[in-house]
């Protein structure tokens, strides 16, 4: 019982972060149809200047809970620039081009990104401990929970929840639903599908960016962490189904689960597990188990 406790734990809080990463990309693919490598790059940025801003905070001794404030407006603001001067300044001139191409575009501006973090950051690492000791543990029974882990699964919960409120109930979220089936049509109805891509790529970049400073009082953050967790990002959408919040939720809960299951049971397989879960889902359903109903145009 004991071991499963803790794997039930380490996977819900893998999970957590899986998801905060992975549902901004599946947000963007859903509505714009673009498989954005630079999101890899928006998780790194989000991270280094979390470390840097949020470091200096707890520095000099201000409230932690300004700190933890900070840390998610830090992301925001980081998400919401990246956002815009990618979209308006590189994207836009590719939509309607092939696949591919803008495959090849948003790879070419995550190395270009990953090069400007060395350039403002430098090559060293950060380590950003402050947030993990102000949140404190949380006892039951015989484990000792992390208060951060608690709030980092909590925050997860939430984005899900109000993400898929949204996009059921609110106008904006069916404004995007008219946009994923035919984009043709909402603009001939008088939707600005321009200002929709716009909105929805700089809210996919600063989720991405969220992810990362989240992340950063956990990790080492330093040079490379993007591409870890953008192919770890991609294996949880095409799990869960590209373009659907829901698939990325479950996608995220699967791989967390059989991941904390490999670490605790056969460690050997850690890395292995992950792709292995994968491929399994994409044998049985190549777009993924909660993929949207697509139209079919007569």
């Amino acid at each position: 019982m004991l071991t499963a406790f803790a794997i039930l734990t380490d996977g819900l809080v893998y999970a957590a972060y899986l998801f905060l990463v992975a549902v901004g990309l599946s947000l963007i693919f859903g509505v714009m149809k673009i498989l954005n490598v630079a999101h890899g790059s928006f998780y790194t940025f989000g991270a280094y200047g979390s470390a840097v801003a949020v470091g200096i905070y707890f520095d000099r001794g201000w409230p932690a809970a300004g700190g933890f404030l900070l840390m998610v407006a830090a992301a925001m603001a980081i998400g919401l620039v990246l956002g815009l001067v990618l979209e308006r300044g590189l994207l836009r001139l590719v939509y309607g081009k092939d696949e591919i191409i803008i495959v090849l575009v948003t790879y070419a501006a995550f190395l270009i990104l990953e090069d400007a973090i060395r350039l403002i950051f430098g090559g060293g690492s950060f380590a950003l401990y402050q947030p993990l000791g102000a949140a404190g543990t949380v006892d039951v029974g015989t484990f000792v929970l992390s208060g951060y882990d608690i709030g980092l699964v909590a925050l997860a919960g939430a984005i899900a929840a109000g993400g898929s409120y949204a996009l059921k109930y609110t106008r904006w979220g069916r404004l995007l639903t008219v946009v994923i089936f035919d984009r043709e049509l909402a603009a001939a109805f008088g939707i600005n599908v321009s200002a929709v891509y716009t909105i929805t790529f700089v809210v996919g970049a600063m989720l991405g960016a969220l992810g990362g400073s989240v992340m950063a009082p956990k990790i080492a953050v330093t040079l490379g962490i993007g591409v870890e967790v953008i192919v770890l990002a991609f294996a949880v959408v095409a799990i869960g189904g590209m373009g659907s919040i829901g698939g990325a939720f479950i996608g995220a809960l699967i791989v967390g689960e059989c991941r904390a299951a490999a670490v605790h049971l056969a460690p050997q397989v850690e890395l292995f597990v992950i792709y292995a879960v994968m491929a399994a889902v994409l044998i049985v359903r190549p777009q993924g188990l909660f993929t949207r109903a697509q139209p079919r145009k007569i």
